[in-house]
C-alpha cells in the first residue's frame, strides 16, 4: 500500500455514514483549494456532506481574499458542502455554528475563544483556526453553502514564519504534545453536524456564541468594507453583527475583521 492510500485511510476513521456532514470523505495530499472541491461535489449524487481534506492546500482562501498558509502533512483543512435548511437572513448562524464546532474539538487540548467573527483564539489572542464559509443565494433562501475550517494542528510557531508567529499558535503548542488529526477531525464533524441540525430547527447558537465571544468588551480596529472603525466592542447583535460604540455613537458591523483588540493580543 502506497503513503497516499494509508493517509487516505487513515482519514476515513474520522466518517460516520450515517452522519450528514461527514458521511463520506475525500482525501487529497495537494489542492489548489477544498471549497472549490466541496462546491464541485454538490452537483454530484450524495456530494452534500462530503469532507473534503488535504494535507497542502496551494491556493487555500482565507477571508476578504487573503490566503491561508500550512504546511503539508501539519495541519487540519478541510471543506464541506451544504445545502443549509436557513433562509438568507439567517446564514451567518453557519459560521457561528462553526466557530462552536471547532472551539469544542480543540477543548480537550486547549480552551480556545471566539474572536469576532469567526477566528478561533488561544487566551494570549494568538490565532488557531479560522474559518471561511462561502454562501450562494436564490432570493431570500440559502441555496448552498460551503464551509471552509483550517487549524494550526500542530505546526509549532517556532516552525512558523516570523510574521505569521507573530500573531498564531497551534494546538500542539498549547497542549505541549502532538494532536491526533483524525480525532479531531471526527470530533469537529460530529459537533458541526449537531450545531448545525440544531440551527436548522431553530435553536439559535447565538447565546452561547457571544459567551465564547473574547471581542466584547474591549477597545478594537475593525476593517470594514467601508474603511476602519475604532471603537469598544459592547455586543453581538441578534443577527450576529458586532455592535461598536464609536466617538459617533453605536456601529453595528455585520462584515469585516477585528485587526486590533486592546487589552489583547490580536
Amino acid at each position: 500500500m502506497t503513503t497516499v492510500a494509508r493517509v487516505r485511510d487513515a482519514w476515513t476513521d474520522a466518517v460516520d455514514p450515517g452522519r450528514r456532514i461527514g458521511h463520506t470523505l475525500e482525501f487529497v495530499p495537494v489542492i489548489d483549494s477544498t471549497n472549490d472541491r466541496a462546491r464541485e461535489l454538490l452537483g454530484q449524487p450524495r456530494g452534500e456532506g462530503t469532507v473534503v481534506v488535504a494535507d497542502l492546500q496551494r491556493a487555500g482562501r482565507g477571508r476578504h481574499g487573503r490566503s491561508w498558509q500550512s504546511p503539508s502533512g501539519r495541519n487540519l483543512t478541510m471543506s464541506v458542502g451544504l445545502r443549509p435548511r436557513l433562509t438568507a437572513g439567517r446564514a451567518w448562524l453557519l459560521s457561528a455554528a462553526s466557530a462552536l464546532a471547532v472551539l469544542d474539538a480543540a477543548r480537550p487540548h486547549a480552551r480556545l475563544s471566539v474572536k469576532w467573527p469567526n477566528d478561533l483564539v488561544a487566551a494570549d489572542g494568538r490565532k488557531v483556526a479560522g474559518i471561511l464559509v462561502e454562501t450562494s443565494m436564490d432570493g431570500e433562501r440559502l441555496r448552498d453553502a460551503v464551509i471552509g475550517i483550517g487549524v494550526n494542528v500542530n505546526w509549532r510557531r517556532d516552525e512558523m514564519p516570523d510574521e505569521l508567529a507573530a500573531g498564531a499558535t497551534s494546538l500542539a503548542d498549547q497542549a505541549r504534545h502532538e494532536v491526533h488529526r483524525v480525532e479531531l477531525l471526527a470530533s469537529l464533524l460530529a459537533h458541526l453536524d449537531a450545531g448545525l441540525a440544531a440551527a436548522e430547527t431553530g435553536d439559535s447558537p447565538l447565546e452561547r456564541y457571544r459567551r465564547e465571544c473574547v471581542t466584547i468588551g474591549h477597545d478594537v480596529t475593525v476593517q470594514a468594507p467601508d474603511g476602519p472603525i475604532d471603537g469598544r466592542a459592547v455586543a453581538i447583535d441578534d443577527l450576529g453583527g458586532l455592535v461598536v460604540e464609536t466617538a459617533i455613537g453605536p456601529v453595528t458591523v455585520t462584515s469585516g475583521d477585528v485587526v486590533r483588540v486592546l487589552g489583547a493580543s490580536s
